[in-house]
């Protein structure tokens, strides 16, 4: 590590704290050629995560997309932004421990649906008109009859 000030090459560690949960390292150093101390940070570095779009294309992974698609899909319903965001993060922290670099983005679609099911079935027929293509009233009413199908067999 380079001395921010005089390009020297060896310092010494006066403090070290973990911060964001754990993730990464604040570390106070001071420079042993002239004395000054400068604040250095450790973090993994994250694999980037490719989706795979239905169109084959690729893109980078975005937790803020599901976010959105959420905040549209639970619009005017009892869902708190708290419960959107603790969807979207739970959504990357399951990609992230598969350990995979690229996911379809069906599979995601279909993890925020499992989620949001669980949530708000409105919210849930929002999301999947939409992420499904509804193309008519029988798409959305057969959709409609088997969660209801399934809120019978609770």
């Amino acid at each position: 590590m380079k001395c921010p000030f005089c390009a020297f090459s060896e310092s010494k560690v006066i403090d070290s704290r973990s911060i964001e949960d754990n993730s990464a390292i604040r570390r106070r150093r001071e420079c042993l050629s002239c004395g000054k101390r400068y604040t250095t940070y450790e973090k993994v570095e994250d694999i980037p995560i490719l989706v795979v779009k239905r169109d084959n294309s690729r893109e980078n992974f975005d937790k803020n997309k599901i976010i959105v698609g959420l905040i549209r899909a639970c619009q005017k319903r009892p869902v708190s932004r708290f419960q959107i965001e603790e969807i979207a993060a739970d959504i990357e922290r399951n990609i992230s421990n598969s350990m995979i670099s690229e996911i379809s983005s069906t599979e995601i679609g279909e993890m925020v649906m499992d989620r949001l099911k669980e949530v708000d079935e409105v919210a849930y027929v929002r999301f999947a008109s939409v992420y499904r293509q509804f193309k008519d009233i029988s798409t959305f009413l057969t959709e409609i009859n088997n969660l209801m199908g399934k809120d019978q067999k609770r």
